[in-house]
């Protein structure tokens, strides 16, 4: 896909990319605890600790930052509608192929094929509906189960989570897909408790990169990988966020806080022993 734009539009995307490209992009709503580290050199806020598991080149990031906008404007209530719909992107995959986790899944309108992993991402954040065919390719039977999340949930998921569950990730709640934490096809619930926002990247190589999740009480907590936190300990996600009250206990020195490397860690690598 290419194209010009103008010259405003050129300044308007430049600075969207640069905000959510920098390095020293901080967490919407650091505490003063936070800040104070910041200030002394001690955290490393924002995308320059996300880097640490992220091998995407500036192009992808871009196109992913785009893709979070596109996103956004398609669950706006004033984006219009189409025959009473919102813009919809319809996937199509046969259910014994998602069940052997072989074959492909193909879109409305695009000849190429899309992955399997892409399918059940889009599952899981988008829901999906299933529909039963006979013999003939006509239509036998269609679910009316819900399995996507709705508004009121994803307001309460912003207001819980602030933006993108994985430490470091600056990318808003707006732009975020949510996951849900225990995979629907495993029995998940598309409830609160049961899902957490990621932005696409994080969504999309959820499963691979080494982060994992898990709710507690209703919050959910993160696991870093080994090279990031070789500790491999379960932390709670969005400490950044409004929450617990000011009484709650300051972290002791040289604890682990999200968007910082953790101690005798070097970036990309274990400490050494």
């Amino acid at each position: 896909l290419r194209g010009g734009v103008t010259a405003e539009l050129r300044g308007i995307m430049n600075a969207l990319f640069d905000t959510y490209l920098s390095a020293h992009a901080a967490p919407a709503f650091p505490t003063a605890e936070e800040q104070a580290r910041m200030a002394s050199g001690q955290l490393i806020p924002g995308a320059e600790a996300a880097a640490l598991s992220d091998d995407r080149d500036g192009g992808q990031k871009r196109a992913d930052i785009l893709r979070g906008v596109f996103e956004a404007a398609t669950r706006d209530a004033g984006t219009p509608t189409m025959g009473g719909a919102a813009p919809t992107v319809m996937i199509h995959v046969n259910q014994a192929d998602l069940a052997a986790d072989q074959g492909v899944g193909w879109i409305d309108g695009v000849e190429a094929p899309i992955s399997l992993v892409s399918v059940k991402q889009a599952l899981c954040a988008g829901g999906f509906q299933e529909i039963l065919f006979g013999e003939n390719n006509e239509v036998l039977a269609l679910s009316t189960e819900n399995r996507f999340f709705n508004r009121a949930q994803r307001r309460a998921l912003a207001a819980r989570d602030g933006g993108c569950t994985i430490p470091g990730c600056t990318i808003p709640a707006a732009w975020c897909e949510v996951h849900h934490v225990i995979p629907w096809y495993r029995g998940g619930k598309t409830t609160i408790d049961n899902g957490v926002l990621l932005c696409w990247y994080h969504h999309h190589t959820i499963d691979t990169s080494g982060w994992q999740i898990r709710m507690v009480r209703g919050k959910p907590e993160v696991r870093a990988p080994y090279c990031y936190d070789p500790t491999r300990t379960w932390r709670p996600a969005g400490e950044h966020r409004a929450g617990p009250p000011r009484s709650r206990q300051a972290r002791p020195p040289g604890a682990y806080v999200p968007g910082n490397i953790a101690p005798g860690s070097r970036r990309g690598r274990p400490p050494a022993t």
